[in-house]
């Protein structure tokens, strides 16, 4: 990248992940086509020209095409009021957690945790506003409910309400912090969710110093959460390592005294491979 103005204006950087490219190498159909694609969630199943003309900015016209050629093209299906995501969607995280280094590693560990403790243990990674769930383990049974936060992989959570999320933030820069906090106000999921920035600074230096965060009921009620950093060899935070529970099923002391070592000595095997 040169550095005169003029070159300078030819480039453009991803505000997330600070890529660059050059303007001429963007294609701006793909990035709508994804935009479109990304509208959807866990708590918008279908969505219909005019919702998704809002999410993304685009005019209804344009979200129309763009609608029609996804479902063309078999990623979204029509029932003639909604769109909505069809498995296909499926064949990118599945190719993810077949190629992915990370989830591999995780899941014999994750499994030895369950067996060791019949508790239910996931591997979760940062994506904007939300940590996601890459790897979970195996549990002997179903037969308990267990929350759904952390239940499934590709499941993706609210990060300032969750342990790993919080864990995950606290290894940020403060630059890093601030401008996450400028781009996501936290937001109120129940009356124990952090929601004002200066208290929710200081528990991310907390947790940054303890290197372990433990949530209750801050993403739903009746569940808490205890979570560690996974390091690579550079010593960079790379993921995070959480157990997830009722609250009646485990208790803070329980958490903490029994299962935080072992949450710590699993985050130091990783170490080893990534």
């Amino acid at each position: 990248m040169t550095k005169d103005k003029d070159s300078r204006q030819q480039w453009i950087q991803n505000s997330e992940n600070k890529k660059l490219i050059r303007h001429e190498d963007f294609i701006a159909g793909i990035s709508k086509g994804l935009a479109i694609l990304d509208c959807f969630s866990n708590d918008r199943h279908r969505l219909n020209v005019t919702m998704v003309a809002e999410k993304t900015g685009l005019t209804r016209a344009a979200a129309r095409r763009h609608l029609l050629t996804l479902e063309y093209l078999g990623y979204l299906d029509f029932d003639g009021h909604y769109y909505y995501l069809t498995p296909k969607v499926l064949k990118f995280s599945g190719a993810y957690l077949s190629g992915a280094q990370l989830p591999k590693i995780a899941q014999p560990l994750l499994n030895l945790l369950t067996q060791q403790t019949s508790l239910i243990y996931s591997v979760m990674v940062l994506d904007g506003f939300e940590a996601i769930t890459i790897a979970r383990s195996a549990a002997h049974q179903q037969a308990d409910r267990v929350n759904p936060y952390g239940l499934h992989l590709g499941n993706r959570l609210p990060a300032h309400a969750t342990s790993a999320g919080k864990i995950l933030l606290s290894f940020l820069s403060t630059e890093a912090q601030s401008k996450w906090l400028e781009k996501y106000p936290l937001k109120a999921l129940t009356k124990y969710t952090y929601t004002d920035n200066i208290e929710f600074i200081k528990l991310l230096n907390t947790v940054r110093a303890d290197e372990f965060c433990y949530s209750a009921e801050e993403h739903e009620l009746g569940v808490h959460a205890l979570a560690v950093p996974i390091y690579n060899y550079r010593s960079d935070v790379i993921a995070a390592l959480n157990i997830v529970s009722p609250t009646g099923r485990a208790s803070k002391e329980y958490l903490l005294q029994h299962i935080l070592p072992l949450l710590q000595e699993t985050a130091r095997e990783f170490r080893q491979f990534v």
